[in-house]
């Protein structure tokens, strides 16, 4: 036993309790929003738009792994609210592209902030400066785990 816990190489005891982790951590953060706030499919593609650009809806629904009728929805949705709009992709003019709006920035940044509270307190208040720093070189590894799910 480390300082942190158990020293296992057994990558299904790892995969486990990793997503025991991870999923409780999610509960708890998406639990902290109001009432009526955006689904956590719609925050993602929020997201995503507004890291990476304009994207058509089917690639939306590729790079979400869901099917192009839940994407549909979730994006006009988003459309209604005023988070994205619809436009004409510049390259072909058959095809729709989609861009977050200011007032998507808007809610994805009033999200982050009060996530990101709640985040620093607890990391303040329960984890010593040297566990924070472990928190964070493990921060690429975990990133790295997600992109190939």
């Amino acid at each position: 036993m480390d300082a942190v816990g158990p020293v296992t190489d057994d990558a299904a005891e790892v995969a486990a309790a990793l997503k025991l982790a991870v999923g409780r951590i999610a509960r708890r953060v998406r639990q902290a929003h109001a009432v009526g706030d955006l689904a956590l499919s719609e925050v993602s593609v929020l997201a995503r738009l507004d890291r990476d650009g304009a994207a058509s809806p089917g690639a939306l629904a590729e790079l979400e792994r869901v099917r192009p009728q839940a994407m549909a929805t979730t994006l006009a949705a988003l459309e209604e609210r005023g988070l994205v709009n619809r436009g004409q992709d510049a390259a072909d003019g058959r095809r729709a592209v989609m861009t977050v709006t200011d007032a998507g920035r808007k809610v994805l940044a009033d999200r982050r902030s009060e996530s990101v509270r709640r985040l620093t307190s607890v990391l303040e208040k329960e984890l010593t400066p040297a566990e924070r720093q472990t928190l964070l070189a493990v921060l690429p590894l975990l990133d790295r785990v997600a992109e190939r799910l």
